[in-house]
């Protein structure tokens, strides 16, 4: 894989990329507490169809930004400035966990260069059933880490074992993310700046529900293809999630379960979950079908 460095405002995006062999690129963007390399299995799996792409969110492992943004509104259009430089052909986006409230914000500001869209494993600030997901007290840790500074403080120095407990407690097969995969992770956060800018994405959910409210609101309906995936260990109700994206103006809208999976779906499950999308993609028209040229 190909590791570049795109510039932004206030720095650069670490992205990484397959062999540039398609007229289809498909950008993975990860979630917390992890970096690219949580999609390289299933980019692996994707090449032989379409151009991968992967980044590190701003301020995150390579992705080195004096003032990353925190509402997942700034974060897509910093990312659109960057896939406007690199002006695929078609692209499909597809966000695993806050990478998926990303994707969402993507969506709503950028859908007319938008080809399709997945989203897995989140509820998405201020579409339902987003306020039912902060009353379950198992979530505990979103109100944790909005606290200001106390989990910078608690965490610096031992992102290791802090995130372990999250691998353990939100997958059905906690043994496939590898202890190499630990490493990574905790190092991609050990920055004090990174690991600031990691739990900023919590802090502004408050101002991230209320925009994506307004949006939802005041945009037309959105016809672009979408996917949501969940993991079926991983508790809640798909329909729900799908009904409030209804609501939101999504109007070409599907969900699927990944059987045998929890939370953290693209390692516990890369095929299942890239067989769902190339199928995703393939009824979207975006790749040609399997047996065909």
């Amino acid at each position: 894989m190909k590791h570049s460095q795109i510039p932004v405002e206030g720095g650069s995006l670490h992205v990484v990329e397959t062999e540039d062999e398609h007229g289809t690129a498909v950008l993975f963007l990860h979630g917390w507490p992890e970096d690219w390399s949580a999609w390289s299995q299933v980019m692996e799996l994707a090449t032989e169809h379409v151009h991968a792409l992967a980044v590190d969110l701003p301020g995150i492992g390579g992705s080195l930004v004096s003032a990353p943004p925190a509402t997942t509104h700034d974060m897509a259009d910093m990312l659109f400035g960057v896939i406007s430089k690199l002006a695929p052909r078609k692209l499909a986006i597809v966000g695993h966990d806050i990478g998926g409230q990303v994707a969402y914000a993507y969506l709503m500001r950028h859908a007319h260069k938008l080809d399709a869209l997945a989203i897995m494993n989140v509820a998405v600030p201020g579409v339902p059933p987003w306020e039912d997901v902060l009353r379950n007290p198992s979530i505990w840790h979103f109100a944790f880490h909005a606290v200001p500074d106390l989990p910078e403080l608690l965490v610096h120095g031992k992102e290791g074992p802090y995130f372990d407990f999250f691998y353990e407690a939100l997958t059905k097969h906690p043994d496939r993310i590898s202890s190499q995969a630990h490493a990574t992770y905790a190092s991609a956060y050990a920055r004090p700046e990174a690991l600031r800018a990691g739990f900023g994405w919590y802090r502004a959910f408050p101002e991230d529900a209320a925009h994506n409210k307004a949006q939802a609101e005041s945009s037309a309906p959105i016809d672009t293809p979408v996917l949501y995936l969940r993991g079926r260990a991983e508790g809640g109700h798909i329909a729900e999630y799908l009904s409030g994206f209804r609501h939101s103006g999504i109007r070409n809208i599907r969900g699927e379960l990944i059987d045998d999976c929890g939370h953290f779906a693209p390692e516990e499950q890369p095929a299942k979950v890239w067989n769902a999308l190339l199928s995703f993609f393939e009824e979207s028209g975006i790749v040609p079908k399997r047996g065909r040229s």
